[in-house]
């Protein structure tokens, strides 16, 4: 399997969606986890054994979304306008916190994070889910 940056977005993710569903107590002890059910999953489920480089990146977004989630849903609730956080699905929030987070803590470019943001939430979740991620976060760009 050829491990790209949308891979390691898909981990990230997934982490976050395990996190929301069963907040970790020790974030290096979750990630540790994590990373030892993918290796043990061949690559036609997802898994394999990525690269250093492509954990990092992962695991930089995990971390960061974790470290400043309380920041990062004051800043999402507003953006919601007429829809409460609670209200969305567990995917759509960590796609939404990850595009955040990606947005203000990070240099990669505006319409990078959007897009990958907006295929991931229709990958992992329906494409009804890629017109709130566009608009929340196409909302926060332009602020």
């Amino acid at each position: 399997m050829q491990v790209t940056r949308r891979q390691a977005r898909e981990w990230a993710i997934q982490m976050l969606t395990a996190a929301d569903l069963n907040p970790p107590e020790d974030i290096t002890t979750f990630i540790l986890e994590f990373w030892s059910q993918i290796s043990s999953m061949d690559s036609s489920e997802g898994g394999g054994n990525p690269n250093s480089k492509y954990k990092l990146f992962a695991e930089e977004r995990v971390i960061g979304v974790l470290n400043h989630q309380e920041e990062i849903d004051a800043i999402l609730s507003p953006l919601l306008e007429n829809w409460d956080m609670y209200r969305l699905g567990t995917v759509e929030r960590a796609v939404l916190r990850m595009g955040i987070w990606e947005l203000k803590w990070t240099d990669v470019p505006k319409p990078v994070v959007i897009n990958e943001a907006i295929d991931l939430a229709n990958w992992y979740s329906s494409p009804k889910s890629r017109s709130i991620v566009n608009g929340v976060l196409d909302k926060f760009a332009k602020a």
